[in-house]
């Protein structure tokens, strides 16, 4: 499949902005920003610059949502092609998935077992079987954030992909804009029930029950049969400057979302799409600068093994050197970040590598 270099730098970029967000609430969970100074020109401009950062940085666990949709949209888009020549064997879909998902994320679990340099903030009990199996959300408030909080993504990740042959089905058979309402619709519907009708822990909401997250997954399943459509009309959107600056305007919108019970049902999706907007609007930028795009782009491709191994080492860190000033700990999560993108990258490579292996020695065999 021909990967396309915009989404593997918009993956990089989400990725990159996860990480950020862990480090920055570890680090400023108690901080407080120095008092504003209007005196002059100079001082003023730092203010603003302070108080910039700190609205930005609170929203990085926006691009959380962006994973969401560009993961739709790859699988969609992956599929789709695998279709092209007959049937998809769900079968050997399913196989691809497992070999794909599941020993990187136990090579994640033994990192943090063995690794220096890792916040381990709960002890090592039997919760362990249920995390490693991935069914964080069973006895959810007790297991949805264990040991790596970040881990809860992939328990949603591996519901998406149990329904995604009936999700396929259905897309294939309405068209793009049907099948997202319908998905909207049932997404919408199972929040509404989760938080007023019938309140449940949040964690639920959050992807526990991963169709309170289908609107994300459907749009970006949409996206990637509109490119299919019209790749030229989809990319000039997202990537010349319009989806950028409709993702700009509607962002504040987006964030009223988060008053109110009832509103909250839409939040998610909102606020994801509208940093799905400016992330890819950034990476259609940098797709227009080689060495940049290519760098992006490989941690984008790696994206997964930094998303698995990075929270316990930012959390780490970050409760380290809470006394610093801000403008030392920016220059301290540049080396930081690129060290784990460098070490997830390696992981997760070497892991593809031996399982990729480990499969074409067991090929023969079955002949």
């Amino acid at each position: 499949m021909k990967r396309l270099l915009w989404i593997d730098i918009s993956k990089g970029l989400a990725i990159l902005v996860v990480a950020y967000f862990h480090f920055f609430r570890t680090y400023f969970q108690y901080g407080v920003l120095p008092p504003s100074d209007w005196s002059n020109l100079a001082a003023s401009a730092l203010t603003i610059l302070r108080l910039i950062w700190f609205k930005v940085s609170g929203l990085g666990f926006h691009a959380v949502g962006v994973f969401i949709i560009l993961s739709g949209w790859t699988l969609m888009q992956s599929t789709m092609r695998r279709g092209e020549s007959g049937p998809v064997a769900w079968g050997g879909w399913y196989r691809a998935r497992f070999l794909r998902l599941y020993p990187m994320y136990w090579v994640a679990h033994l990192v943090y077992l063995v690794s220096p340099f890792v916040a381990r903030l709960e002890p090592v009990d039997n919760r362990i079987i249920l995390s490693l199996l991935g069914l964080r959300f069973i006895d959810i408030q007790l297991n949805f954030m264990y040991l790596n909080a970040a881990w809860w993504y992939f328990a949603m990740l591996i519901q998406f992909y149990l329904i995604f042959p009936l999700l396929f089905w259905m897309a294939r058979r309405l068209e793009p804009w049907w099948f997202l309402i319908i998905a909207c619709a049932a997404g919408f519907f199972a929040r509404y029930i989760l938080l007023v009708v019938w309140p449940q822990n949040g964690l639920w909401v959050l992807g526990g029950f991963a169709i309170c997250r289908l609107p994300e997954f459907a749009l970006g399943m949409s996206l990637a049969m509109w490119h299919r459509q019209s790749s030229a009309r989809v990319e000039w959107f997202l990537l010349r400057g319009p989806g950028f600056v409709v993702g700009l305007i509607l962002y504040p919108a987006a964030l009223q979302l988060y008053h109110g019970l009832y509103p909250y049902i839409f939040c998610d999706f909102a606020t994801g799409t509208c940093c799905m907007l400016e992330i890819v609007g950034i990476a259609g930028i940098i797709s227009l600068s080689s060495a940049p795009a290519k760098l992006f782009g490989l941690v984008g491709v790696y994206s997964y093994g930094l998303y698995l191994i990075h929270q316990p080492y930012v959390i780490w860190l970050g409760l380290r050197i809470r006394e610093v000033p801000i403008w030392m700990f920016l220059l301290i999560c540049i080396p930081t970040l690129a060290v784990l993108s460098a070490w997830g990258m390696l992981l997760e490579k070497g892991i593809n590598t031996l399982v990729n292996k480990l499969v074409s020695l067991r090929k023969p065999a079955h002949a």
